[in-house]
């Protein structure tokens, strides 16, 4: 029984921090909602202010200007660090630094700088500290050796004074305030009128037409851009032409003026003069503004749908209903026909072709609506990155993404295959400052961290050289690998020789990461030989007996001097795989908003980046505290602590996830699938999945690695119904469907088929409409009215006791809205240029508030796992969480691109991919016993969508049918009988047409789908093989969790390395590892092998030889043993190493098996002369 501390639920810590002297402020991570204030009040106090103090008005925070400078030396920031059940709350850190007791402690290792140990926090104490804590520790700041970011100058009073903006101002108001042009016009064209920012009034009129405005107007270059005009300067018709509307004189002549100017038939989009608008400056016009794009980027959709062409669908989807009639036909006489002489035969047949009638249909329902999608990113490019009147300087407006990768065992998955994904990661084609990237490292290795901190070294050269020559794939593992002409489409005459100098760094790169282990070994070595040798001269100084042996711990040391907080070599106390604390390391700092260009090649920069932009995003490590006696979860786990460390570090609204050996292949890819998620509509998505793509694969695809025929086929399918599922890696997901909320707009069906729909509105508008069981947002209409507080949603018993994490939320949800001219009428869009803001600096409080809901226990009692985040319960948690978002409501979408955005490595040995098989089947079958069953699905998901998850919980128990399908040729052919009488014309003719229409179903899918009959017949083959190894072991292991509540535990998937050079690249194809699955194949195969020896000398001694029923016993043995022949193939190894005395063999056996089969049964008929008696 735990005790609960009779503290306060939280207890602040204030730190306080430097701002640099001179008034310079450090540039990190904001939101375009400042963050709740970390004020050190109680809880109760903080949750009982008033709904304004804590609404977000975002219309307000748009017209509201910065109240001026900070004249502050100091700034004071609290965090909230909850109380431990055996850890009373920590005081405050300016307590702690000088009486060092349970507090944020600081150690600098000796150094100068700006570090905590010096009473100054700057933007180098961030990059360069290990922030730990957790349970049984307290919450540490370790300063380790890094670069220090060099503070940024602060603005000058000279500039203007507008948030975010440090151009030159000028006065155009009597009050003072400093403006700058870009600013002053979006002032002008604000719906208020034009207020000033500084005293609230309006601009003079006078002012503003010949006064200090025309200051600005005339530094304006006659080459740049000019703004639009306002609204209220033009009159738009409702048809395709605009007339520029003249106000004086009042009583203006249209029609003379359409034959007297240059405009002569107006302007639209069927004529439109080239010498502009034809109106001159001195008429009080704008004559610089240019004509309107009539396909506004505000209406042109940044995707499009394509439907398969109807000469494939229509013929497909008759083919579809022939088989099903087919079938139904074929099964009637065979129910009808039964064979007397062998009922057991003809029972177990005719029960397995039912189910696999079944299993047949669940499949190829959800098949009959395929889709295909495109994405337009110069759509996106224009609406979002191109300047405006509310973004005049043309900065991002994208909403931010933060990546996940995930690792537990740097042993079995290699951490240079993690430091490529991370490189190609931090190269993508997206804002640099709106993209952020966190290692979850599950094991807590100090292998990882500091190959983590060797790959954000080498990111400073490989980023830039990426971006400066559009190098595609940025891995660069996977790019120096690449066997084609590399100086393809390259102009640049430096390319050839940075290009050598970049690969020579890389070559440095991975021998550092190859001997990383062997030198953390050495390094701790020679540590602990230091700390016995202490020892031991302390033990002579306290008078002990020099005799006696020393227990000193043995650690893993870092490279500074300091214990290794996570995970040691050999286990110690709170320093196991399962017991160590919680670490964040942020080893890139957050870049700055503006671009920052580098310098010529010299000795210290391989490549001239005077035109490169060479920021980097920010770059974390994270290893979540664990200890003894908690449930950690798994993958599922380590997600969901990711997801509560980013809402408080970066908060992207929109989330990507990645497997450490998944990288990024297509540098455009978070584009095309963002302009899912922005685009009409989109505010339904909860997640676009990316198909899987492998390298490594045996050109031959043994054991159906590529998969395609899923990722091809039925994924492009279920993206015609409700979308997609989500397969665990190349997801982009909306974090607030990740929180468990509803979509803002659904559809219930109703009545049989789903026929009648129902729409529904799910944004409240008062508590009377409130659902306890469905998390929804409210509608922001009356600021006055305290029920559309969205905090009031984020209890604690759902979220935890985090204020940082729940003033996230709403923070995300706004950032992640629609565009208001999309959105259409109401307010639930964000303004344009809303999210083009420099962000709030990434301070110590921040990362310390991290700490805390990484903390084993944070989670007892909420509902992460439950209905929060990443669900928990299944090893196949991918597919459990996407059901429930589908469940409540919203869409997902699949997204194809023309280059593959992800690619990864798939285990081609056999015993690897069948244990993977087996992982994923068993999870389907704890899906299938549970609450995730289809069965209880809601009204929100579609018929065909329920039917397309029920498949997944129902495909496990066809392997039971399979393998006694298997083996009816081989009792067929021992036992002389057949699953039917006779062959009739009939049954051929019904049989005959079933097996012709799957073939053609089959050719037509190839048509649609793009996938090669090669790998529709890999696919069917392993199919066989998995449902007669792996299937039935999950199966069993299922019923053993249910029944008997024997836990599934799983090995981690082994993630092959590059081979070297002259190494062979399948090498593990031809390793053959024995495993208890492959017992069935094996039984499967010898059985039917045997069969048909013992039918064909059967038939061959008898007198009345029946050979109808051994072709058809023969013909079915064949079927079986072709779809197993990879599987046969896989165990003999390499060819010509396997001896040749095994192949004698087991022809010596086959041949004396059938033999005695024969003589213990011999045929009916037989002569006296066969018998053969002992002498």
């Amino acid at each position: 029984m735990i005790k609960k501390p009779s503290s306060p639920t939280t207890s602040p810590v204030t730190i306080t921090v430097t701002s640099g002297g001179g008034g310079r402020r450090s540039i990190g991570l904001t939101s375009p909602i400042q963050r709740h204030s970390l004020s050190p009040l109680s809880a109760k106090s903080n949750r009982n202010s008033s709904a304004r103090r804590r609404r977000y008005s975002i219309s307000q925070q748009q017209n509201e200007a910065v109240d001026g400078e900070e004249d502050e030396e100091l700034v004071s920031y609290t965090v909230h660090i909850p109380p431990t059940p055996e850890r009373p709350p920590f005081p405050s850190i300016s307590d702690s630094q000088n009486s060092n007791v349970n507090g944020v402690e600081a150690r600098s290792s000796g150094r100068d700088g700006p570090y905590p140990g010096q009473g100054e926090f700057g933007a180098g104490f961030i990059s360069g500290t290990i922030f730990t804590g957790g349970f049984n520790s307290v919450t540490r700041g370790h300063v380790i050796e890094c670069s220090v970011e060099k503070p940024e100058g602060g603005k000058s009073r000279e500039g203007c004074m507008m948030k975010g903006c440090d151009e030159k101002g000028i006065n155009p108001c009597d009050c003072g305030f400093k403006i700058c042009r870009e600013c002053y016009l979006d002032c002008l064209g604000n719906k208020n009128g034009g207020n000033c920012p500084g005293c609230k009034e309006l601009y003079d009129k006078e002012e503003r037409e010949c006064g200090r405005s025309k200051e600005l107007l005339d530094e304006e270059d006659e080459d740049e851009a000019r703004p639009l005009p306002k609204m209220a300067e033009l009159k738009m018709d409702k048809r395709l032409s605009l007339v520029k509307s003249v106000k004086n004189p009042p009583d203006f002549d249209h029609n003379r003026w359409l034959f007297e100017t240059k405009g002569t038939y107006g302007y639209g989009n069927a004529v439109w003069p080239k010498d502009g608008y034809g109106f001159g400056p001195g008429e009080g016009n704008n004559g610089f503004e240019y004509p309107p794009d009539f396909g506004e980027r505000c209406r042109k959709p940044l995707t499009r749908k394509v439907a398969v062409s109807a000469a494939i669908l229509s013929p497909y989807r008759l083919l579809m209903v022939i088989r099903l009639a087919a079938l139904g036909l074929y099964l009637t006489w065979r129910i009808r026909h039964p064979n007397h002489e062998a009922m057991w035969l003809w029972g177990m047949s005719v029960t397995c072709e039912v189910w696999f009638a079944f299993s047949w249909l669940l499949d190829q329902l959800p098949k009959l609506c395929p889709v295909n999608r495109i994405a337009d990113l110069s759509v996106l490019k224009d609406r979002y990155e191109s300047p405006n009147l509310r973004n005049p300087k043309g900065r991002s407006d994208l909403p931010g993404i933060d990546v996940f990768v995930s690792t537990a065992d740097p042993e079995k998955e290699p951490p240079l295959v993690t430091a490529n994904t991370i490189l190609s990661i931090l190269a993508v084609d997206y804002p640099v400052e709106k993209l952020a990237c966190y290692l979850s490292d599950d094991g807590g290795s100090l292998l990882t961290f500091e190959a983590l901190a060797e790959t954000a070294s080498f990111a400073r050269t490989w980023v830039p050289f990426c971006r400066k020559h559009g190098i595609e794939p940025r891995n660069p593992e996977a790019y120096f690998g690449q066997k084609k002409d590399f100086l393809k489409n390259k102009v640049r005459l430096d390319f050839v020789r940075e290009r050598r100098r970049v690969k020579r760094e890389y070559d440095e790169f991975k021998v550092r990461i190859n001997s990383l282990p062997e030198s953390i070994r050495r390094r701790s070595d020679a540590y602990n030989a230091h700390e016995e040798l202490r020892a031991k001269k302390k033990q002579m100084e306290m008078g002990g007996n020099c005799a006696e042996p020393l227990k000193v711990a043995k650690g893993t040391w870092m490279s500074d001097g300091a214990q290794w907080p996570g995970t040691w070599s050999s286990t110690g106390p709170d320093h196991s795989r399962g017991d160590h604390a919680g670490i964040i390391q942020a080893m890139l700092a957050p870049p700055n908003s503006e671009p920052v260009y580098g310098s010529e090649a010299d000795g210290e920069n391989l490549i001239n980046t005077t035109e490169v932009d060479i920021r980097v995003p920010l770059l974390v490590y994270v290893s979540r505290e664990k200890r003894p006696g908690y449930d950690h979860n798994k993958k599922a786990g380590a997600m969901n602590a990711l997801v509560r460390t980013s809402a408080i570090m970066s908060n992207g609204p929109f989330i990507l996830n990645l497997d450490c050996d998944h990288y990024i292949h297509n540098s455009l890819a978070l584009r095309e699938g963002m302009c899912f998620m922005l685009d009409r509509g989109g505010d339904r998505i909860c997640y676009v999945q990316f198909p899987q793509r492998f390298e490594g694969i045996d050109p031959s695809d043994r054991y159906a690695n590529h998969n395609t025929v899923f990722f091809d086929v039925s994924m492009r399918a279920y993206d015609g119904l409700q979308g997609p599922m989500y397969v665990g890696t190349g997801c982009i997901f909306r974090r607030i469907a990740l929180y468990g909320f509803s979509p803002p707009r659904a559809t219930e069906h109703h009545g049989w088929f789903g026929s009648r729909k129902f729409k529904l509105l799910l944004r409240r508008k008062s508590k009377k409409e409130q659902n306890p069981e469905e998390f929804v947002l409210p509608v922001q209409e009356n600021e006055e009215d305290e029920d559309l507080d969205i905090e009031s949603l984020l209890l604690p018993k759902r979220f935890g006791n985090s204020t940082s994490l729940a003033a996230s939320i709403p923070v995300a949800e706004y950032q992640g809205r629609l565009l208001q001219d999309l959105h259409g009428k109401g307010n639930q869009g964000r303004p344009a240029g809303s999210l083009a803001v420099p962000r709030e600096p990434l301070d110590a409080a921040t990362v310390a508030e991290a700490i805390s809901v990484i903390s084993c226990f944070y989670e007892d009692r909420t509902e992460w796992g439950k209905r929060v985040g990443w669900i928990y319960g299944s090893v196949t948690e991918d597919v459990v969480t996407g059901y429930r978002m589908h469940n409540r409501g919203w869409r997902s979408i699949y997204c194809v691109t023309k280059r593959d955005a992800f690619r990864g490595t798939a285990p081609i040995n056999l015993t690897d991919r069948l244990h993977q098989v087996l992982r994923w089947a068993t999870g389907s079958v704890e899906i299938f016993f549970s609450k995730n069953n289809a069965f209880f699905a809601s009204r929100r998901m579609k018929l065909l969508q329920r039917v397309a998850y029920l498949n997944v919980g129902f495909y496990p128990f066809t392997s039971i049918f399979l393998i006694v399908y298997c083996f009816l040729p081989a009792l067929s052919l021992f036992s002389g009988q057949f699953i039917v009488r006779s062959l009739s014309v009939t049954f051929l003719i019904l049989l005959l047409v079933v097996t012709l229409s799957l073939c053609m179903l089959a050719l037509l899918e190839i048509k649609w789908s793009g996938i090669t009959l090669h790998d529709w017949w890999r696919n069917e083959q392993f199919w066989l093989i998995g449902g007669t190894s792996a299937h039935p072991a999950a199966v069993l292991q299922g019923l053993l969790k249910v029944i008997a509540g024997v836990d599934i535990s799983f090995t981690l998937t082994s993630k092959s390395a590059t081979p070297d050079d002259g190494e062979d690249e399948f090498a593990d194809l031809y390793v053959f590892k024995w495993s208890f699955l492959m017992v069935p194949p094996i039984t499967i195969m010898m059985v039917n092998m045997m069969a048909i020896g013992v039918g064909t000398a059967r038939t061959l001694y008898s007198p009345f030889p029946q050979w109808s029923k051994l072709l058809g016993g023969v013909f079915f043995s064949f079927w079986v043993l072709c779809h197993l022949y990879p599987f046969a193939k896989g165990m003999m190894g390499r060819r010509g190493r396997v001896p040749t005395i095994v192949f004698v063999w087991s022809g010596l056996l086959s041949i004396i098996i059938s033999l005695l089969w024969v003589y213990i049964s011999p045929p009916a008929g037989t002569q006296a002369y066969m018998k053969f008696d002992f002498p």
